[in-house]
């Protein structure tokens, strides 16, 4: 059976298909819409742990619950164990999530440059030290810790194994891989054999495997999980402008296929996706940046390119709204 429920801990959830972590996406706006179209578990963006101990107000705008979100993950990234582990209290104890997520994956340099996100893969000391520190500060709070993690920083330096050993050491409850080297950023293909290779390594120690990378389709994640044998599926790049891969997803690997998504539905969708990013960070800030995903909502609709030039000059939900109605003859509200 593909589609199942997966223990994290003390955690059951019912599904295996999540959102994973996505840097300036994964907000409460765009997390809702996921679990209205089907995401059994999502993770918010990445929140650093020094800007939150500094009692950041921006930072903390990233880690609310959405209204819908029965069960969610807030992923932290540092480099500091004392700072990673004030930071896990401060979220469990104004937040409530039901795990945390440890950032050893993310490849950008202005993360990776004060060694946080994938430079932990170059120091798997560090890495244990941060995730014991973490995995002690929730034990009273009965939350789990997940990780995440890449296949290594550099191709001749692949060394997730210890990276998985050390992060199963230190009392880490599932681990999600991106079979990416930190130098390939997301260039190249995931290579879904390392993440076939650490779900055999991980089973003595029964905790799930997620795999991530590479996932644009219901049939990836299919393939992925036959291939591979992992646990489940994380959509980052392929659920955005595309909230309705969960459903499908779920519809294919349960009834072996799945229905089309009409452009009508893919227009609202986003035109309330929309309507949450205005009512969490304000009008002018959530029509700039919902620009960028209403035009991945428009790929593959008729005259989408034209569509989208208009979109990127939206500037006011009343433009958005007119720039729809015109297009599509379509009632937003």
């Amino acid at each position: 059976m593909l589609y199942k429920p997966v223990s994290i801990g003390g955690l059951l959830l019912s599904g295996n298909i999540f959102l994973a972590p996505v840097a300036g996406y994964s907000d409460k706006a765009f997390r809702s819409i996921c679990v209205d179209c089907g995401a059994d578990f999502t993770y918010t963006e990445m929140v650093s742990s020094e800007a939150l101990v500094r009692d950041s107000d921006k930072t903390e705008s990233l880690i609310g619950r959405a209204p819908n979100e029965k069960a969610y993950a807030v992923q932290i990234f540092g480099s500091n164990p004392e700072y990673m582990a004030k930071t896990a209290v401060i979220i469990a104890e104004k937040y409530s999530p039901e795990c945390i997520d440890i950032n050893s994956g993310c490849p950008m340099a202005k993360i990776t440059k004060n060694g946080a996100g994938s430079a932990l893969m170059t120091d798997i000391p560090l890495l244990y030290r941060i995730v014991k520190a973490v995995n002690d500060a929730m034990a009273p709070y009965k939350i789990p810790v997940t990780l995440k993690i890449r296949s290594g920083f550099t191709a001749d330096k692949l060394n997730w194994k210890e990276a998985a050993s050390a992060a199963i050491d230190a009392g880490v409850k599932m681990l999600t891989l991106h079979p990416r080297t930190r130098s390939q950023v997301y260039s190249g293909k995931a290579d879904w054999n390392i993440l076939a290779e650490l779900v055999q390594f991980a089973k003595p120690y029964q905790i799930p495997i997620f795999g991530s990378g590479d996932l644009f389709s219901p049939e990836d994640a299919k393939k992925m999980l036959e291939e591979t044998g992992c646990a489940g599926i994380m959509f980052a790049r392929g659920a955005m402008g595309n909230p309705f891969i969960f459903t499908q997803t779920r519809e294919l690997l349960t009834n072996g296929t799945y229905g089309e998504i009409s452009t009508e539905q893919k227009i609202r969708t986003g035109f309330k996706e929309l309507i949450f990013l205005c009512d969490e960070k304000g009008e002018e800030k959530g029509c700039r940046e919902m620009r960028k995903r209403f035009a991945a909502y428009t790929k593959g609709i008729p005259d989408g390119s034209r569509l989208r030039q208009e979109l990127v000059q939206a500037s006011t939900i009343a433009e958005y709204k007119a720039i729809i109605q015109s297009a599509f003859n379509i009632s937003c509200f």
